[in-house]
């Protein structure tokens, strides 16, 4: 896609954006744009940053890797300090987990107590803290994910002890079920702001503000819903090119 319809897409999606927060009263700009680049070349993230997008999502650890390793150089041979931000969206093996903590700033999809330990081992070993998404199954058609309160909540008390000091927990992330009905969409969305919510009474000490909901279908819904992050792909970039 040419970075001309790139800028265009961003500026579009933006503006809708504002428009949905204008809908729901929230502050102009409480909610943040997770560009989705899986999937697409890094020159698409080049052109998305050129044109002021600075945080992006990438589901596969590898390509996320490759991709960003080429972008931050080039725009580091450009002079430029300020590098774009990654998260890691798509779900994440363990095995994997040591190259994702030292290319991101953030893992969106933390589901399960395991994943945490390993990720508290590799910041360890690179002294670097990391913030974290912890998942949460609230749809049928989701296939990841805590299912149950109870699991969450171990792995949060754990977090609240002091037991991970190089993971900063800062909210909840989820994947609406892919439907056309509106009911089953908001459903989900309510699903994470109420146990947000709950976290905050049961964990005051966690700073679990972030709820990371709503995708190019449904993100205006998601917004109205109490969506902080919304993640976009192909508004933003087009179709994918799968490889």
């Amino acid at each position: 896609m040419a970075s001309s319809m790139i800028a265009e897409n961003l500026d579009n999606i933006k503006n809708q954006i504002h428009q949905a927060e204008q809908k729901a009263s929230v502050k102009t700009g409480s909610v943040r744009l997770c560009a989705v680049s899986k999937f697409h070349p890094a020159q698409a993230v080049m052109d998305a940053f050129d044109a002021g997008q600075f945080l992006f999502g990438e589901n596969r650890v590898q390509e996320a890797s490759e991709k960003f390793l080429q972008v931050n150089q080039e725009l580091s041979d450009k002079g430029i300090k300020n590098l774009p931000e990654l998260h890691i969206i798509g779900s994440l093996q363990s095995n994997k987990v040591k190259k994702a903590v030292a290319i991101a700033s953030c893992i969106q999809s933390v589901d399960r107590m395991g994943l945490v330990e390993e990720i508290e081992k590799h910041c360890a070993n690179l002294g670097k803290q990391i913030s974290v998404f912890f998942e949460y199954h609230t749809a049928e058609d989701s296939k990841s994910g805590y299912e149950n309160e109870d699991d969450l909540f171990k792995t949060l008390e754990r977090c609240a002890n002091g037991d991970f000091p190089h993971v900063i927990p800062v909210g909840l992330m989820t994947m609406a079920p892919f439907v056309t009905e509106e009911a089953p969409i908001r459903k989900s969305f309510i699903t994470l702001r109420n146990l947000r919510d709950s976290i905050h009474s049961r964990f005051p000490s966690l700073p679990m503000r972030e709820l990371s909901m709503g995708m190019s279908g449904d993100f205006k819904i998601a917004i109205e819903e109490g969506s902080t992050m919304v993640r976009i792909g192909t508004a933003i970039f087009g179709e994918r090119n799968y490889q």
